[in-house]
């Protein structure tokens, strides 16, 4: 792993990111896009102007989610010090994870059908609002015309979309892969969804101390927007040109509940079975695993599922964190931004807190940090991400 690029409600750009991510700082807030709606707090990256980022003519035909998707992936392409004018094209690929799509565009334009008429149907929705665009968009900016696609696990789509780069590098067909994932969805249809289904915080008085992963007053996730890049080459290439390796991604699992379309697994067996083939493919045992950045969602049953299998399979050795305490949850570009935090805190030796922990959940069995980020040789880390319809994958980053 020699690139990363980062936007989020902690901030564009990595440094930023991982300042308020090991400050613990909360970023949710109230939002006025969301005014009038059962939940209106958000976590929205804030400050971002598209035009100043990628230039008015490109940033209009984009929608939000390609937006994001586009300056971490110039960040991240930066990070790895590779130059798009010097590769073969044809030996990149761009992997990319996301859930919903051009939401914004999409809303946006079936008001105007609704209100205006079809005439006033922009003839962009379909390019702006189509779930492949972004990795289409990414190549086009950088001149990748290897393997090109989007992965939809849900709530896993990032991590997903990285483990299937991993897999194009190990299969030889590509020799850099741009990967990761974005999201951008905090809309009136989608934030009403989510909020009519439960699973939503509604300390909507309290925006900063909704997300309470592992805390025994949690109530549901705040949804966020973000992205997160990483750019992936096979380790013997990164260092024969000289790359600073950041991390190894060393192991990858995946796995289905087959149990409920939103519900997780109260077994948690997929999860399980994610768990114990990404330490496999890794080639590591379960006490070798010294971090866990967990899914953590701030949700009831997740948080309590998660932590009896974090307990069944690692025991309490490793320090585990949820970074949505920070961030809230971004949907299918949450692990991919969670795996960069993972590879930032092997890098560092620093595990961050949880944010809002105050009270540990009597039913959780697990070695969570809060408060202070805890200071350890990390020599392998795992980041976990489970999604709607029982998707769940997880990665393992060891030590370059």
């Amino acid at each position: 792993m020699t690139g990363l690029g980062l936007v989020t409600a902690a901030g564009t750009g990595v440094a930023a990111n991982w300042a308020r991510v090991k400050a613990a700082e909360p970023t949710a807030a109230t939002d006025p896009r969301l005014a009038g709606l059962l939940v209106d707090i958000a976590c929205p990256v804030t400050g971002f102007d598209p035009d100043r980022e990628l230039g008015r003519r490109t940033a209009w035909r984009l929608d939000r989610y390609v937006q994001l998707a586009l300056v971490a992936a110039r960040e991240a392409l930066r990070d790895s010090g590779l130059d798009p004018q010097a590769w073969d094209g044809a030996r990149v690929g761009v992997v990319l994870g996301n859930a919903l799509g051009g939401t914004t565009t999409y809303e946006t334009q079936i008001r105007n059908l609704i209100q205006d008429g079809p005439d006033q149907v922009s003839p962009m929705l379909v390019p702006m609002a189509a779930i492949n665009m972004v990795s289409g968009q990414v190549a086009m900016d950088c001149g990748a015309r290897g393997p090109n696609l989007v992965t939809a696990t849900a709530c896993a789509s990032g991590t997903t979309a990285i483990g299937t780069a991993r897999d194009l590098l190990r299969s030889g067909a590509c020799d850099v892969v741009i990967t990761g994932g974005t999201e951008a969805s905090l809309t009136p249809a989608i934030v009403s969804a989510f909020a009519r289904m439960g699973a939503l915080s509604r300390h909507t008085g309290d925006p900063a101390g909704a997300s309470r992963p592992f805390d025994a007053g949690r109530d549901g996730f705040v949804i966020a927007e973000g992205a997160g890049v990483l750019v992936l080459e096979r380790l013997t290439d990164a260092r024969a040109r000289g790359a600073r390796v950041r991390a190894c991604l060393s192991g990858y699992g995946a796995s289905a509940d087959a149990y409920h379309a939103t519900a997780p697994d109260p077994e948690g067996t997929g999860a399980q079975q994610a768990i114990v083939a990404a330490l496999a493919d890794a080639g590591i045992g379960p006490d070798e695993i010294d971090h866990v950045n967990a899914h953590g969602t701030s949700t009831p049953l997740n948080d309590v599922i998660e932590a009896r299998v974090l307990n069944r399979v690692l025991g309490w050795r490793a320090a585990v964190t949820s970074t949505k305490g920070v961030t809230g949850h971004c949907l299918g570009a949450a692990g991919a931004i969670e795996a960069a935090y993972t590879v930032l805190a092997i890098e560092t030796g620093l595990v961050p807190p949880t944010a809002n922990l105050d009270s540990l959940d009597a039913a959780i069995d697990i070695d969570v940090v809060s408060k202070t980020p805890r200071e350890m040789c990390i020599e392998a880390a795992m980041s976990n991400s489970f999604g709607f319809g029982g998707q769940n994958a997880v990665l393992v980053f060891t030590k370059a």
